[in-house]
């Protein structure tokens, strides 16, 4: 019976690290669902009408199009995502602005970003770097990829609420909030916290302005 829990919940960590498959469908729209709170109020901080900004580790989607409707026309957001399928369903469900323009996707993570230095106005990555070896290494490429005056907002669960959930011990980094603002300091970054009562997780907003 341990053995099977133990199977069942490395399946349900490797599957929100990287969804795929069948039940990466399933995942993709509990990660929309659960995350939709933190990830509007992210886009609210970044996104501007004109603005090019980027999703990093997408997941279901529901930030590229928040992103999206908050940018306009004028702009352009960037989709990095590890997942191969969630690549391929985002090609499909936002393949309009594919063709206009209005959207890149490009696979890649935190970690090693496809984009230019000083490339874009605003970032957001949520629920992400539970699954970063480095990082400090990750925090530097997201400062690298920011324009001057741009922003980043980096969430994460209340490390304290998520250690109570079963799967964290099945291959997540769940790291102080502080250890993340230091990281995120030590990029170069200006960083204010902001955090979410966000039942039954409170989120924490990590918003980091490059000087």
């Amino acid at each position: 019976m341990a053995a099977l829990r133990d199977r069942l919940l490395t399946t349900v960590a490797t599957q929100l690290g990287n969804p795929h498959g069948t039940l990466g469908k399933g995942v993709a729209f509990v990660l929309n669902r659960g995350n939709r709170r933190a990830i509007a109020a992210a886009v609210e901080i970044v996104a501007t009408p004109g603005a090019r900004v980027v999703d990093i580790g997408f997941g279901g989607g529901v930030g590229l199009e928040l992103l999206a409707a908050r940018v306009g026309q004028a702009g352009l957001v960037h989709g990095i995502e590890p997942s191969a399928d969630m690549l391929e369903r985002a090609r499909g469900r936002f393949a309009r602005q594919l063709a206009d323009g209005r959207l890149a996707l490009a696979e890649g993570t935190l970690a090693a970003l496809p984009l230019a230095e000083d490339s874009v106005d605003g970032a957001i990555t949520l629920n992400t770097i539970y699954f970063l070896d480095d990082l400090p290494a990750a925090c530097a490429e997201l400062a690298r990829v920011l324009r001057p005056g741009g922003t980043a907002v980096v969430g994460i669960g209340d490390p304290e609420a998520m250690t109570k959930m079963p799967f964290t011990a099945y291959g997540f980094t769940l790291r102080p909030v502080a250890e993340v603002v230091a990281a995120l300091t030590a990029a170069g970054l200006l960083v204010e916290q902001r955090t979410l009562a966000n039942p039954p997780i409170p989120h924490h907003l990590l918003i980091a302005r490059k000087p």
